[in-house]
């Protein structure tokens, strides 16, 4: 088949051939245009106007290149043309030549001074050079020629953002706009403009204005999420990014910003899937990796996010936020040394990276080293003193450092900013209850519900108890943290049967079989299974709030937990053949626990304790660290190991024993509970629950409490507990003759 010839010109003069083809420009009919010109030129290949022309539909049709070659053919026929000198300009000013672009800019404002449109675009060229007080003159100038040029008010009002003047931009895209009320491009520099200034809801009716006129602009689309991001209007956020993501598969952009509304609306799945995208599209954006990480950070899988983190900083080695991110990971991961190396590296790359002290603040603390840390947050504090999470960090700084009442201050300050923000609320509850102040630390303590990521509130239908008679009601009662957290409030079952009706009990399983035969239960049951009809509910450890429980009216009669009378038996017989005193021991907890680093201590420390004359020790622990099992071996210490079952057992091993020295793990809870004599081995920044400076505990009577003299120092501490414990030992020899 032959190739299709095109469509015959008629015969006419190269004039008449041009004036067509200057019709067909204008109508936009390009193709018909090309053709005339071209036949134009064919006849008189000099032509000025035919050369100049076609070069612009060159440009207009992205031959950029052609158009180059055809508008310097032009000139050279006509040098004096100021508009084919603007027009050669914006071809170069395309090519990314700005300097050259600026020069023809230049040569066509020689020509003819009030050029308003060479004016405009030699302000872009300037722009584009960062040269923004020309680029702002020259817009100045071509305003000044014509008054109602709108794209130079708008490309003025660029000028005027990128030097700063926010206010005087606006006032230069509404003047853009009220001579083209219908400017898209005006209407979402406008926005993004009001956005700089933190007014969110006239940005979003702008953006809104701007994607009425123009349904299909995706740029439109991203900006107007943006905004609803900004104001935290997650759900339509997303629902905006969705449109621009249709109308641009590939706008990257969109894709991030979508993965982390998703992100902060806790759908970390689609979250992840967002960011992929993105990613497959530009793999080796460092932003993207960092923004997926911190997805991975939030649904608290740690090594995933570092794995991120670790790419981006591979890619971008001065991308100081990636290194910020990449120390809050291995901090969350107890590499807390490798955590405060990234942080002083992000500082190093930005010193003035304000959430970089913040984060190696937050390192630092959990290195114990809280005056340093202050320092870092006062820092923070400095550069944004709204930083709300910097002055709950320092209050925790203040807080370890012994220094309650400023850190009380400084968490008020938090909740001045942030009247919603629970972990402020939580950390004061926290501090007032190791102070005493039990009125107020309840009340903070309810705010766990509310903290990001922490717990998650019953979705019962029933209310919760406040504390009203329960007379022909049926109340459950549910666990909702750890083991010694259960065992320590387990404590308020007879106070809450006083109140008459019903008790269900919703607990772990280790913990059913020692309060099977508390007072008035009616059921015991696992967190899943179904539960039976009740009333009202309320969590174990809201109980004191509802007792409005002070120091002096804690409920410590003791023993309140006892093991089962079976189990009892079998251990009185297996530990038949030890001698007295018997010691139980406890020196580390769950390698998972937040703060497992402070309270738990290496075996091979307690060696004082286990030589002191006439001890015998048993392990009441199940698990042990690689690190302290060689000392095990080496160590008189009697393992029970797959033996312990529950904590039935442990409760039943307990009672064999004279004494239990712990760390603050559940078996010291289950120690007190059952009036056993619990020495406690504490760090300096101790849990609330042992209050501060006491050598006692108002919870359990029998507690004896030994704490770091000061952080870190657990060889003052554990030199207190030896002299005591010979001083124990004694007497229990004695009384056994």
């Amino acid at each position: 088949m032959s190739k299709p010839q095109p469509k015959p010109i008629p015969a006419r003069s190269a004039a008449e051939a041009l004036r067509q083809a200057v019709l067909c420009h204008q109508r936009g009919q390009l193709g018909e245009a090309e053709t005339l010109y071209r036949y134009t030129l064919d006849s008189d290949p000099d032509n000025f106007d035919a050369l100049h022309l076609y070069g612009v539909l060159k440009h207009q049709r992205g031959n950029h290149a052609d158009a180059l070659s055809f508008i310097a053919r032009a000139l050279k026929t006509n040098a004096r043309s100021a508009a084919a000198h603007s027009h050669y300009g914006a071809v170069l000013a395309m090519l990314g030549r700005a300097e050259d672009a600026l020069k023809s800019y230049d040569r066509a404002i020689a020509l003819k001074p009030d050029f308003a449109e060479a004016l405009n675009n030699r302000g872009n060229a300037l722009r584009a050079l960062k040269r923004l007080q020309e680029a702002l003159t020259s817009f100045d100038r071509a305003v000044a020629v014509r008054a109602d040029y709108a794209e130079a008010l708008n490309n003025r009002g660029n000028s005027l953002v990128d030097l700063g003047r926010l206010e005087d931009a606006l006032e230069s895209y509404d003047r853009a706009l009220a001579h083209r009320p219908k400017y898209v491009d005006a209407l979402i520099n406008r926005a993004n403009t009001l956005r700089l200034l933190g007014r969110h809801d006239e940005a979003l009716a702008s953006f809104e204005r701007a994607v009425l006129f123009k349904p299909d602009h995706a740029e439109g689309y991203l900006g107007h999420g943006n905004t609803l991001l900004a104001l935290k209007r997650l759900a339509e956020a997303v629902h905006s990014y969705d449109r621009a993501i249709a109308l641009a598969p590939t706008a990257v952009d969109a894709l991030a910003n979508r993965g982390r509304a998703l992100r902060e609306l806790r759908r970390y799945d689609e979250s992840l899937s967002s960011y992929d995208r993105a990613l497959s599209i530009r793999p080796d954006d460092a932003a993207l990796l960092v923004g997926r990480g911190n997805t991975h950070y939030a649904m608290k899988s740690f090594a995933a996010a570092l794995a991120d983190y670790d790419r981006a900083v591979g890619i971008r080695p001065d991308f100081a936020e990636a290194h910020g991110n990449r120390g809050n990971a291995l901090r969350e991961m107890g590499r807390h040394g490798e955590a405060l190396d990234a942080c002083n590296r992000a500082l190093a790359l930005k010193p003035d990276y304000n959430e970089g002290y913040n984060n190696r603040g937050n390192a630092l603390i959990e290195l114990n080293r809280p005056a340093d840390a202050l320092a870092d947050y006062d820092r923070a504090l400095e550069a944004a003193p709204d930083n709300v999470y910097a002055w709950v960090n320092r209050g925790n700084a203040l807080r370890y450092l012994d220094r309650a009442e400023e850190a009380i201050e400084s968490f008020d300050r938090a909740i001045a900013l942030a009247p919603d923000l629970a972990e402020a609320h939580w950390n004061k509850g926290l501090l007032c209850l190791s102070v005493g102040d039990f009125a107020r630390g309840w009340a903070g303590y309810e705010w766990r519900w509310r903290r990001e990521g922490e717990l998650q509130p019953r979705e019962f239908t029933q209310p919760q108890w406040r504390g009203e008679t329960l007379v022909g009601k049926t109340i459950l009662l549910h666990a909702e943290q750890g083991f010694g957290d259960s065992i320590q409030f387990i404590r308020y079952l007879p106070m809450v049967a006083e109140k008459g009706g019903k008790i269900i009990l919703e607990i772990p399983d280790g913990l059913a079989p020692l309060v099977v035969n508390a007072v008035n239960i009616d059921g015991i049951y696992r967190r899943g299974d179904k539960l039976p009809h009740f009333d009202v509910h309320c969590p174990l450890m809201s109980l004191p709030l509802t007792f409005s429980t002070t120091i002096d009216t804690i409920p410590a009669s003791v023993p309140y937990l006892h093991a089962p009378g079976k189990r009892a038996r079998v251990w009185r017989d297996r530990l038949a053949d030890m001698g007295r005193p018997r010691i139980g021991l406890v020196w580390s907890g769950k390698p998972t626990h937040k703060n497992d680093h402070n309270r738990s201590i290496a075996l091979p420390r307690l060696k004082p304790l286990l030589s002191v004359a006439g001890t015998q020790f048993v392990s009441l622990q199940r698990e042990y660290r690689a690190s302290d099992l060689t000392a095990l071996d080496q160590l008189p210490i009697r393992r029970l190991d797959d033996l312990l079952t529950d904590f039935a057992d442990t409760a039943a091993v307990i009672g064999e024993l004279d004494l239990v020295i712990a760390v603050d793990t559940a078996v010291a809870h289950l120690a007190g509970a059952m009036a056993k004599p619990i020495w406690l081995l504490l760090p300096h920044i101790q849990d609330w629950r042992w209050l501060n400076g006491r050598n006692d505990s108002p919870w359990y009577p029998t507690a004896k409490l030994f704490r770091q003299p000061q952080i870190g120092d657990w060889g003052g501490a554990i030199a207190a507990m030896e002299k005591a414990l010979a001083g124990f030992a004694k007497t229990c020899v004695t009384l056994a003759k």
